[in-house]
């Protein structure tokens, strides 16, 4: 009996210490957890490690004469640790005595709220200890580096918690020069156009890491414990700043005055293929416009006349005429298998080749077509094979390249009419950059290139990649059809009676090429009169007896456009950029100044530096009166200048609109951007007028429209 009492008395003395155990335990839990949670909560964080990506430096995109067309600049997103150690210290004292001197130099800097609301929502977010209180976000470089002088910034990251998580926008600072070509890069790689797109992988580089450690509410980087990023490469093209700018303006020009939907020019290199410019400009909604497709590269129509040439040089290449042969015209109307096709003059009869192609007789080649390729059609499409008019044209942009569609005999869409209408630009889609491709290898004695828009990859300034010039077909027709072809091109422009004459012809240097004036449906209503449109096209080389450019101009008028044909539309275009490119590359006389001096005073305002460098080409004597400052107006009379800073006096003030009329558009945009104004405009030359008059108070972000003439 004893024995068993004393084997219950353990029994119970060791649950009982279990008992005890166990409450010791969950107490010092519920201790840990509840009073000493915070504690060994910060610890954790203090032991905690991390990689963090470091971003690579995206590379620029730069012209062939060395301008930048794309590249990035900081911006940063600011934000606040309101549990920061030094922040909180002392009962919050730091905090406290900077509070209102932090919120009046916020009002000031971003002026989207004042001194009183930011003044509450800091300390609201102090209040709730905010690790991570977004403060503001994309904000200048300029505004940052006004930010980190502000009170309670100007401590440090620990002392006052503000962060600055810094990333890359990525700008072109050119804006709408060859804007879709180079392409924009977004976060999101899959959404990028152009250049940016299609270089993307050299562009991006690699990103890095860094291992970081949270200690004191931040964290800060483990020393010798980085892999630093590889930035990435930059990309210089073919494109020239200059000759963009004369395309992209000439082609505005006429858009604009002739109320067309959508148009593009492309300038090439005649023996390389490099493409010096591409503009292209679309009709938007608010009738402004803007480079919103890639209307050469991206988008393929029935091209109309300017496919005769490929005609041509099949029933030349073929024998089965020459440029002297005649041809009836049957007076400028015939029905082909039941379908009509009329000339835009009629009246002619028996004519030669030469003279079908210099007037652009649609009858003329439909009937030639037909009689030699009616019955073996296969011979036909395999000269448009020959010439590449049914594959991409492997330009660096593939992404955005259209797919042609040259029908063969064995499509179900074939019938009898087809060659008749093929024959002068119908039942076939082309890119405009397709037939320029045909016509450059005619200019460069049949050599057809490949056209490319990068002449190589770049790395810290030396060239790791370089892009040669590359053949695509060695001869595309025989020497002998080439210079019949030369001789048509030519006497679309020389002779009187050709379709480029009057608009085209010129003395100084000669132009050879081909108009197109092409009917299109408007709104795939049909071709009925009322939803009747036209596209107006012209493609062609100068100087004609050595050619050194080529050039594709294609636009797309509306149904209100007061000009329809190709050489009033497109020639005039090409023209006024032909005469700007061979002024300045290509003429060989010289520039002299007037003896007499000018006594008509001329304003005109710009960069210091800009105007310091025109006047010391042109030996022109100067004096600044200013003292600093990067902007000056230059007073010019009796070959002396005079230049002041008057004219910018307000601009001191960051919420006071500066004078910009009598600027150019750079420079205008370049002011009002940094002085916190969003700038449309209207126009092209210098800015005439101003939405918000000089020396008046404006809000950041306000928008301001010039007018320029």
């Amino acid at each position: 009996m004893d024995i068993k009492k004393d084997i219950l008395w353990r029994v119970y003395l060791c649950f009982i210490g279990m008992i005890l155990l166990g409450a010791v335990v969950l107490g010092r839990a519920f201790y840990i957890q509840r009073i000493e949670g915070n504690y060994w909560k910060d610890l954790g964080k203090n032991l905690h490690l991390k990689y963090l990506p470091i971003d690579a430096e995206r590379g620029t995109i730069y012209s062939e004469d060395g301008n930048m067309l794309s590249t990035s600049v900081p911006i940063f997103d600011v934000f606040v640790d309101f549990g920061a150690e030094g922040l909180r210290e002392k009962n919050g004292k730091r905090f406290k005595d900077n509070i209102d001197s932090l919120s009046i130099s916020l009002a000031n800097l971003f002026k989207d709220k004042n001194a009183a609301a930011y003044k509450k929502q800091l300390q609201q977010a102090y209040k709730k200890e905010d690790r991570y209180f977004i403060l503001k976000k994309k904000i200048s470089f300029a505004d940052y580096k006004e930010l980190r002088n502000f009170p309670l910034v100007r401590q440090g990251r620990n002392k006052s918690g503000f962060i600055f998580d810094t990333r890359d926008k990525r700008i072109n600072p050119y804006v709408l020069l060859a804007n879709r070509t180079i392409g924009l890069s977004r976060e999101d790689s899959t959404k990028n156009v152009g250049l940016e797109r299609s270089y993307d992988s050299l562009l991006k580089g690699s990103s890095g890491q860094r291992l970081m450690r949270y200690i004191a509410g931040a964290y800060v980087p483990v020393e010798g414990a980085q892999l630093e990023p590889e930035n990435g490469k930059d990309i210089i093209t073919t494109l020239d700043t200059y000759m963009q700018d004369v395309a992209e303006n000439a082609l505005m020009k006429m858009m604009v005055g002739n109320n067309s939907l959508h148009g593009t020019a492309i300038v090439m290199e005649t023996a390389t293929g490099k493409i010096k410019a591409i503009a292209n400009l679309g009709k938007q909604s608010d009738g402004s416009y803007a480079e919103d497709l890639n209307y050469g590269i991206g988008k393929a129509t029935e091209p109309g006349s300017i496919f005769k040439l490929a005609t041509l040089i099949s029933l030349l290449e073929d024998k089965h005429v020459t440029i002297n042969s005649t041809v009836d015209c049957e007076g400028g109307a015939k029905l082909f298998y039941g379908l009509r096709i009329k000339d835009s003059h009629m009246g002619a009869h028996d004519i030669s080749v030469k003279e079908a192609f210099y007037t652009s007789s649609n009858v003329a080649f439909a009937k030639m077509a037909d009689q030699y390729y009616h019955s073996q059609p296969s011979r036909f499409i395999a000269h448009l094979q020959r010439f590449r008019l049914d594959v991409m044209t492997g330009v660096d942009i593939d992404a955005a390249s259209a797919k042609t569609t040259i029908k063969k005999p064995t499509n179900r869409s074939w019938a009898n009419t087809t060659i008749p209408f093929m024959a002068h630009g119908y039942e076939e889609l082309v890119t405009p950059l397709h037939m320029l491709m045909l016509y450059n290898a005619v200019a460069n004695n049949g050599k057809m290139m490949k056209p490319y828009l990068v002449n190589s990859v770049r790395d810290y300034g030396v060239d790791v990649k370089t892009m040669e010039p590359k053949v695509l077909v060695d001869k595309i027709c025989s020497d002998e059809t080439l210079v019949q072809i030369k001789e048509c091109l030519r006497a679309v422009v020389d002779s009187v009676h050709g379709t480029g004459h009057k608009i085209l012809s010129d003395n100084t240097y000669g132009i050879a090429g081909k108009t197109g004036t092409a009917v299109t449906a408007l709104n795939n209503k049909g071709y009925n009169k009322g939803n009747k449109i036209y596209q107006a096209s012209f493609i062609g080389y100068f100087p004609s007896n050595d050619p050194k450019y080529t050039m594709a101009v294609v636009i797309q008028n509306s149904n209100e456009s007061k000009l329809v044909y190709g050489a009033d539309v497109s020639g005039t275009v090409f023209k006024e950029i032909s005469d700007r490119i061979y002024g300045r590359f290509l003429s060989n006389k010289q520039f002299t100044a007037p003896a007499n001096t000018d006594t008509t005073q001329y304003n005109f305002f710009g960069m210091k530096k800009e105007l310091v460098s025109v006047f010391g080409f042109l030996k022109m004597p100067f004096s600044d009166s200013a003292i600093n400052g990067d902007f000056r107006k230059s007073s010019m009379k009796n070959n002396f200048s005079f230049l002041n800073t008057s004219w910018s006096s307000t601009v001191s003030s960051a919420s006071v609109t500066p004078n910009v009329v009598g600027m150019g558009l750079k420079d205008a945009v370049y002011l009002l951007e940094n002085s916190g104004l969003k700038v449309t405009t209207a126009g092209r030359g210098r800015v005439v007028n101003q939405s918000i008059a000089a020396a008046t108070n404006f809000k950041k972000g306000q928008t301001i429209s010039l007018v320029l003439n």
